[in-house]
């Protein structure tokens, strides 16, 4: 199926397509999340994102930080922001650095003003924000105009064999007509990564590709004696699902790159593409609802996420679309399935098949269905920290 077809989503100030119209109201730091809740209480409608961080931190984990957050209000699934910090300073780089997409933001700074104060005069542009946002239109866009993150969680045999090579023929559609998409988990590619090589667009994406994947090498096996992946990869679910070794896990991620298309670019965690549409690595935790953070505030509007053993996981801002083709998983967790592939497995429906069921799937949801995580409430929001605060 060549993707040619019409998605109705939101044109943001900047030009990208979004797919969710949020109002979010954005926490600077972990002191901040109370006073966020508050604003969020008094305007039912927004969405606020707590989280852990956002103080003492230093030097690049701070950079990653500030991509996190500026990447956050800036996705084209949210309509306007409102960002709540307890200093002023940090509070206005965030709102600068959104401010550049053209969309509604402002900041709100607690020192000297207390938490009642600054929740009121916040409350008050939130609501206008919130009704600003619900007169925007959905327009028709092209479905190539989606940028698409994927990753894997709770893999097991059937993944390499189904869910995922699935996902990897929606990817070559996809980038094959202009279509951005984006992988990672730097971890699973472990004994996999001669294969990911292969696929860089030229030696230079290959070089900064390598220098990613060794710097997690040295993290795991060099800055402890003794340290290893044992107990986290694979997991125990994995082992549960027959995956007994990394590199066996590895082989049915790969499989999420489909089988034509080179990757363009290496990003850092939270980095935007630059270089125009096509495929492109981000190093990633392998942690799903980290990395699916790190996508989002890149600036990812829909995620596709096989999983064998079934994975829960969903995102505030970023839809999550679960695709599993374990049948005993569809049959046990099937709320939290979108995409039931295990036909595959049964010699009923070809690969080819039920990517184009995908990206039907993929093209309801632009269009404003909700994927089971959303119906269910996952709003996994989790901040990914390079290392400890001053």
């Amino acid at each position: 199926m060549a993707i040619d077809k019409k998605v109705m989503a939101y044109r943001r100030q900047n030009g990208k397509v979004g797919v969710r119209n949020h109002v979010i109201i954005l926490p600077v730091d972990d002191i901040s999340n109370a006073c966020v809740e508050k604003v969020a209480a008094m305007v039912p409608g927004t969405l606020p994102l707590p989280h852990a961080y956002g103080r003492l931190q230093f030097g690049e984990d701070l950079e990653l930080f500030f991509r996190t957050m500026i990447g956050t209000g800036s996705n084209p699934n949210v309509a306007a922001v409102v960002v709540i910090g307890i200093e002023p300073g940090w509070t206005q780089r965030i709102v600068d650095g959104i401010a550049k997409t053209g969309k509604p933001v402002q900041g709100f700074a607690i020192e000297r003003r207390g938490d009642l104060q600054t929740a009121t005069d916040a409350a008050r542009v939130a609501q206008k924000f919130l009704q600003d946002a619900s007169e925007i239109q959905r327009t028709p866009c092209d479905f190539k105009e989606l940028y698409i993150s994927v990753k894997c969680g709770e893999s097991d045999t059937t993944t390499g064999l189904s869910s995922c090579p699935a996902v990897g023929n929606v990817l070559d559609k996809h980038c094959a007509v202009g279509g951005t998409a984006s992988f990672g988990e730097t971890s699973e590619l472990t004994g996999g990564e001669h294969i990911v090589k292969s696929k860089a667009a030229n030696k230079e994406v290959e070089a900064k590709f390598t220098a990613m994947f060794e710097d997690y090498q040295k993290l795991v096996f060099e800055q402890k004696a003794g340290t290893d992946l044992s107990e986290s990869q694979p997991t125990k679910g994995n082992i549960i699902g027959g995956l007994t070794t990394i590199e066996e896990k590895a082989l049915g991620n790969i499989e999420k790159l489909g089988k034509k298309t080179k990757f363009i670019d290496a990003l850092k965690p939270a980095e935007a593409p630059a270089r125009g549409p096509g495929l492109y690595f981000m190093d990633t935790s392998s942690a799903a609802a980290e990395a699916v953070t790190l996508w989002m505030a890149s600036g990812a509007v829909i995620h596709l996420f096989p999983t064998g053993q079934g994975n829960v996981i969903g995102n505030p801002v970023e839809p999550v679309l679960k695709i599993s083709g374990n049948p005993i998983t569809c049959s046990t967790m099937k709320e939290h399935i979108d995409h039931d592939v295990s036909a595959v497995l049964r010699g009923e429906k070809t690969i080819d098949q039920v990517g184009d069921e995908l990206i039907e799937i993929i093209a309801r949801t632009a269009n404003g269905r909700l994927t089971c995580a959303e119906a269910l409430g996952h709003k996994e929001y989790v901040m990914t920290k390079l290392y400890r605060s001053a």
